[in-house]
């Protein structure tokens, strides 16, 4: 078994978090990553349907014992949405793009864990400051919004600024392999959240799911076209990664004949997003969907993950002479 800080802090069996990808991660699938020994956590998103988000915590908190939290996109959060996650006693916040000191002491003073998510050195300052007890060092490869800079050079740089405050790493990790090495990098641990999109117990469409499994990271790019088309006033820098499609093929790059399209392109959005037409709704997703081959139940595959990382990291010494 794998032991970190990360493990240590949530007893943990495997240093995996569950990315909170707004809307895919419900309770379903954060109790069973939970009870795999992972950290499920459910994804609150912009914490915008206080109904669905009271059903999915009511859900995962039936359906484990085991530590479990709730992620949150911080510029689109109210303190109210924060307070209904916060009654369902959850172990750990999660809180992505924005500055979390505001809700992060509202957190900390209902005996919760903060976990920051952020994508540059600034952020991760911030972070500190915040009083995090876990940062969450997001590289660019990841699916759905995120920053710029790459993973590999990202995660220890992020180390280093926020010691002794343990970090772990995201963006394009999807096996065993990847896992292994953001230990080496000096991560605690793994966020991820691709891999898990195509699993059983997600709560995507199964169009987006099936074209996440035959799709490719060369398939998908960074950009700010769904946001627009769904009234999403996402601050600079972030942008989304996802898969291409029609939608993509038609607008992206002309983002500014979308905006002047909207009183017609929302609503065959709207349709299609509620259809599973994925031809034009966002399947968001990270580079690392070439590495995924099949569907399956999450729990199952946190496990192979982790046991594959662990192999790997044993058989490290014989590379040394």
């Amino acid at each position: 078994m794998i032991t970190t800080s990360l493990t240590k802090m949530f007893d943990l069996t495997a240093p995996i978090v569950l990315a909170p990808m707004g809307g895919v991660p419900g309770g379903r699938l954060a109790a069973a990553i939970s009870e795999a020994g992972g950290l499920g956590m459910v994804g609150g998103g912009y914490g915008s349907d206080a109904a669905w988000l009271r059903d999915e915590l009511a859900r995962v908190r039936a359906a484990t014992t085991r530590p479990w939290g709730v992620g949150f996109i911080t510029w689109s959060t109210d303190p109210g949405i924060l307070e209904v996650a916060l009654a369902h006693e959850p172990h750990a916040v999660m809180l992505s793009f924005g500055d979390p000191r505001p809700f992060g002491r509202v957190v900390r003073a209902a005996g919760c864990k903060l976990i920051c998510q952020v994508q540059d050195l600034a952020g991760a300052r911030l972070a500190a400051e915040a009083g995090a007890d876990l940062v969450v060092a997001q590289g660019s490869e990841g699916g759905g919004h995120g920053g710029t800079r790459a993973t590999l050079p990202l995660v220890p740089a992020v180390i280093d600024a926020v010691a002794p405050i343990p970090v772990i790493a995201a963006g394009g990790i999807a096996d065993g392999r990847g896992l292994a090495a953001a230990l080496l990098l000096g991560a605690q641990g793994a966020l991820i959240g691709t891999r898990f999109y195509a699993s059983d117990e997600a709560l995507g469409h199964a169009a987006a799911k099936a074209a996440i499994v035959s799709g490719s990271g060369d398939q998908t790019t960074r950009t700010t076209i769904f946001d627009t088309v769904r009234d999403l006033a996402w601050p600079l820098p972030y942008t989304g990664r996802a898969l291409r499609n029609d939608f993509m093929a038609r607008w992206h790059g002309r983002e500014k004949e979308l905006a002047s399209a909207l009183s017609t392109e929302r609503g065959r959005y709207r349709q299609a997003a509620s259809t599973g037409d994925v031809d034009t709704a966002v399947i968001w997703a990270g580079e690392g969907i070439d590495l995924i081959d099949a569907l399956g139940a999450a729990g199952e595959t946190m496990r192979r993950m982790a046991d594959d990382a662990e192999a790997r990291l044993r058989d490290v010494p014989r590379l040394l002479s």
